[in-house]
């Protein structure tokens, strides 16, 4: 199935006991530069001087804490409605002209271009630019854009304001700039490196994610992108962000390359209390799997932009808990004080278990939240939705804190972001490599799990080594537990049979490969529902 698009959309905001409507699949590649330079597009200057210090993440800080003692007040004026009428192929075809963008002209190693408002992205995105401490706000221009095929019945507005922004930079070759990573839609936003498709996304933050009412869509309103120098290999973003009950000052520093990673520094301020607030949020899809035990009328044997959640432990435990998309929603929730990071990985880079030429799932990057200072004790947040179609993305994963909210309390969580294609892989364990359900036999209640771990040292020890399995169930009885080497790839396989308990849903299982006391592998778990 193919998904032609060069812009990233977000289908938001719904309820979240439907699937998240986010329209979104690989980009193409971004178009060549021109071979003459053109201009950069206007800047307004600033009002007024400004301060007289020079701007930093403090005024974003102080814009937040201001922000947060007010009213909340969304900004979609000035928008003509011709433009909110705008369908999703209409509106992706209106694109930013390559020969406009930012800093095209001065040799500098990213570029920025923006995004239109219309369709379904209403709210106005300001972006300003940060040069030697002072800054401008980037002035909207119809110029600045190719409409396509649209043609609009009156003339649009000069101050009308701009809906995101994405950044190039070369990845493959000096003079041609990769699109590297792009916001665009509430608190959303994609990177990749060399060799990625876009795939996942992550959030700003996750307001009420889960639970059976409205979910508040956070919107970063408002960025500031630092003027980098001719040699720097990075790129500082500041943005601010707000909503009903929460604003937040971030900053971005973008280091692109073979994986790109984010550092990311936020600062929320409260204005009211929230039941659910999810810090570093992930949100990808899952539509079926090699252990989707339902039939699906699809030649793609699977299909998912993340196929498990790896959550690293305070107490040195790895755990891999692969993703499914059942058929009810499903919400597991993994507690801890100092964990070290959790991610929605793609481990599955085998293009022959997708077999799709145009989607690229073989190529889609993982992104991993590695935790910086301490975060104090909450949980990671696995929220699993089920879905009839590989357009939406049904997975979400942030991390809840313990501290309460509420007005006037405010905190800060710092994180480093990975988007990579190489697996972050535990520190010396074994990995679960694939994970299988199905009948123990025919007409059999009984299901059947078959999980294989690979790692260097599984693969070096003899096929008689003492390898055996730990494997538990929270209801039901384990039986026929067999380990055993795989001569044809070297990997250790487990299986094992589940006899479920009548009325006993769902089932939480953990399986994990010793020699003796020595862990060999990280900790698989699994949730198995009979419905």
């Amino acid at each position: 199935m193919s998904f032609p698009s060069w812009i990233v959309v977000f289908l938001c905001p719904l309820l979240f006991s439907t699937a998240l409507a986010e329209s979104k699949k690989s980009a193409p590649p971004p178009p060549q530069p021109a071979a003459v330079p053109a201009p950069s597009p206007p800047v307004t200057p600033p009002a007024d001087k400004g301060p007289a210090k020079p701007f930093d993440f403090s005024d974003v800080e102080q814009k937040a804490k201001e922000l947060a003692a007010k009213p909340y007040a969304r900004d979609e004026s000035g928008m003509p409605e011709f433009l909110t009428r705008l369908d999703y192929d209409q509106y992706r075809d209106i694109r930013y002209k390559p020969e406009k963008a930012l800093w095209r002209d001065e040799n500098l190693p990213f570029q920025i271009q923006a995004f239109h408002r219309g369709f379904i992205f209403k709210d106005r995105v300001v972006i300003n630019i940060v040069d030697r401490g002072s800054s401008t706000r980037l002035a909207y221009s119809p110029e600045l854009f190719d409409f396509g095929k649209n043609q609009f019945p009156n003339p649009l507005p000069a101050d009308l304001g701009f809906a995101g922004i994405r950044f190039h930079h070369p990845l493959r070759k000096d003079d041609i700039f990769d699109e590297i990573a792009v916001f665009l839609g509430a608190s959303y936003f994609r990177a990749v490196g060399l060799g990625q498709l876009y795939g996942l996304s992550a959030r700003g933050l996750a307001v009420d994610t889960g639970l059976p009412k409205a979910e508040e869509f956070p919107i970063f309103k408002e960025f500031w992108i630092e003027k980098p120098a001719k040699d720097a290999s990075a790129l500082t973003v500041y943005a601010l962000l707000d909503s009903e009950r929460v604003t937040g000052a971030y900053r971005f520093i973008i280091r692109p390359g073979l994986d790109l990673t984010m550092d990311v520094t936020s600062h929320l301020y409260f204005r009211q209390g929230i039941e659910r607030v999810g810090i570093a949020p992930l949100t990808s899809m899952f539509y079926h799997g090699e252990n989707t035990d339902r039939f699906l009328d699809d030649f793609r044997p699977e299909v998912h932009d993340s196929d498990g959640l790896l959550i690293g432990r305070s107490t040195g435990e790895w755990v891999w808990r692969p993703l499914n998309n059942p058929r009810q929603l499903r919400i597991s929730v993994f507690r801890d004080e100092k964990p070290v990071g959790f991610g929605l990985m793609q481990r599955d880079r085998n293009f022959d278990h997708y077999q799709d030429l145009e989607a690229g799932y073989n190529r889609r990057p993982s992104a991993w939240v590695e935790i910086l200072g301490d975060w104090g004790p909450g949980a990671v947040y696995l929220i699993e939705i089920p879905s009839d179609a590989e357009k939406y993305d049904n997975i979400v994963a942030f991390w809840v804190p313990d501290k309460a909210t509420g007005e006037g309390k405010e905190y800060t969580y710092s994180y480093r972001l990975h988007f990579l294609l190489d697996e972050f892989t535990a520190p010396g364990g074994g990995k679960v490599v694939a994970t299988r359900v199905g009948a123990s036999a025919p007409d059999s209640p009984n299901r059947k799990f078959v999980v294989e771990f690979a790692s260097p040292t599984l693969k070096l020890l003899s096929d008689k080594a003492a390898v055996e399995a730990e494997v538990s169930a929270s209801a039901g009885k384990i039986t026929n537990i067999v380990v055993q080497k795989n001569s044809e790839n070297d990997r250790w396989r487990l299986s094992f049979d589940l006899e479920p308990e009548k009325d006993k849903d769902p089932v939480e299982l953990r399986a994990m490969l010793k020699s003796g006391k020595d862990a060999l592998t990280e900790t698989w778990v699994y949730q198995w529902n009979r419905r």
